[in-house]
């Protein structure tokens, strides 16, 4: 410790937060701290360079959110990893090539999005705005989601992505060290997110109806920032919560602080209707709707809402980097959401999404492989072995994803794989049928067929 506190005496410029944030920094850079080093206790590095506790900890708080340090229980603070994230994400998509079927990804049928070309070739107007100072969300665009919103809200921000909002999201209300209570299995992508940013990852069980109340209940009384929920068609289980279980799950976090963000990454194609907690608890809920699946994910669009408080640091986050999304992009999306033909197209293809989830679960029901959920592009199938099943559908030329990058710890429960059943155009009984060989396989069987 005394080494570390020496370093940093020597590059401290000014003796103020970011003076001690720029100090920590040029640290790591030059070695002298390395990842996973635990920093000294906030009151040793006031008092041993002069500084008063409240500086050196809003010095903490700048380099957390920089994400060049973390709270690490009962370790400390320590320097963060340089390469973090992404590992759960890139194992789930980790896959061999040249499979006759892909049915690992989690993404739309090409042939079932609205044709986007033929409708630019339509819209009428100037297609660029007119200055840098244009409102960063289109209003026609606004006025109609918020006619579809699936509870009462003032104004909504629209961002890049489902995605880009959960960053922005725990980017500025999101500290190191928080505890955040999240589905498990759960997006391989929002879990490296929050391991990212440093917060304590508390997982909770998912029936058919939502996230298990007991669990959240549990969870509570360890006072958690946050709770993320997908409310329909969850990836990759493809549960919706039911609206019995919304209410008991909004009065349930309504005495307490907990903040709840809402993925709703299905969007249009879900055939559950859409609902938010902020029926019941606005001024706790933040609301995100993807329309990357329904209507393209080249669009790269979702809307997020939320009470005045909570959005306006994400706006001034925003405003600070991109500013806005593609104008161009958002009048699309306009245009998308009115269009009869296109709204049409996601009609047909929310309703050919149900029929080819329903063909496989029905075939592997037959089989006495019971699936949970009956919503969205994927399902989630309990195996016998996780590594073994996914050999041997690949042996088949038939790719999956590992059910591992989708849950909190992969030593808790039932191994299972992920099938994007959105996929499969037709012999939906033959791969329901090698979906059940697999799920029975062992390691030893799968390598000597």
């Amino acid at each position: 410790m005394r080494d570390v506190l020496s370093g940093l005496e020597e590059r401290l410029e000014s003796p103020t937060s970011k003076g001690l944030a720029h100090a920590v920094s040029v640290a790591i850079r030059d070695g002298v701290l390395a990842p996973g080093d635990r920093l000294p206790p906030i009151r040793q590095v006031a008092q041993e360079l002069m500084l008063s506790p409240t500086t050196v900890s809003a010095a903490w708080q700048l380099l957390a959110r920089s994400g060049a340090i973390r709270s690490d229980g009962r370790r400390g603070t320590t320097v963060a990893p340089a390469n973090r994230g992404g590992e759960r994400y890139s194992t789930a998509l980790s896959r061999e090539t040249g499979n006759r079927l892909d049915l690992s990804t989690g993404v739309p049928d090409p042939a079932l999005l609205p044709d986007l070309a033929d409708l630019l070739d339509r819209l009428d107007g100037p297609i660029a705005p007119s200055s840098y100072l244009d409102d960063p969300v289109l209003p026609e665009l606004r006025d109609i989601l918020l006619a579809d919103w699936p509870a009462p809200v003032d104004d909504l921000l629209v961002v890049d992505g489902a995605m880009d909002a959960l960053d922005l999201i725990t980017r500025t209300l999101l500290r190191a060290g928080d505890r955040v209570v999240v589905e498990s299995p759960g997006f391989p992508v929002l879990l490296d997110l929050l391991e990212d940013r440093g917060v304590v990852v508390q997982p909770v069980r998912l029936d058919h109806s939502g996230p298990d109340l007991d669990d959240v209940a549990a969870r509570l009384g360890r006072r958690p920032a946050a709770i993320i929920v997908q409310p329909r068609g969850q990836n990759p289980t493809g549960v919706s919560l039911t609206p019995t279980r919304a209410r008991r799950l909004a009065n349930l976090l309504a005495p307490t602080s907990c903040l709840v963000i809402e993925d709703d990454s299905a969007g249009d194609i879900a055939s559950s209707p859409a609902l938010s907690l902020g029926a019941w608890i606005p001024d706790q809920v933040l609301h995100i709707r993807s329309f990357s699946k329904s209507y393209g994910p080249d669009l790269r669009l979702a809307a997020l809402t939320g009470p005045a408080p909570l959005l306006a640091p994400i706006r001034h986050a925003r405003a600070l980097g991109q500013g806005w999304s593609s104008r161009l992009l958002q009048r699309a999306l306009a245009a998308l959401l009115t269009d009869p033909q296109s709204t049409a197209k996601v009609r047909s293809a929310r309703a050919e999404y149900a029929r080819r989830r329903g063909l496989v679960t029905t075939r592997l029901a037959e089989h006495g492989i019971s699936v949970p959920g009956t919503d969205g592009l994927n399902i989630w199938v309990p195996v016998r072995d996780e590594s073994a099943a996914v050999l041997r559908l690949a042996s088949e030329g038939i790719a999956v994803a590992p059910g591992g990058p989708f849950v909190v710890d992969s030593r808790d429960g039932e191994p299972h794989i992920r099938v994007t059943t959105g996929l499969i155009t037709s012999g939906h009984r033959e791969v329901a049928d090698a979906i059940a060989d697999a799920a029975s396989s062992s390691a030893w069987s799968a390598q000597h067929r």
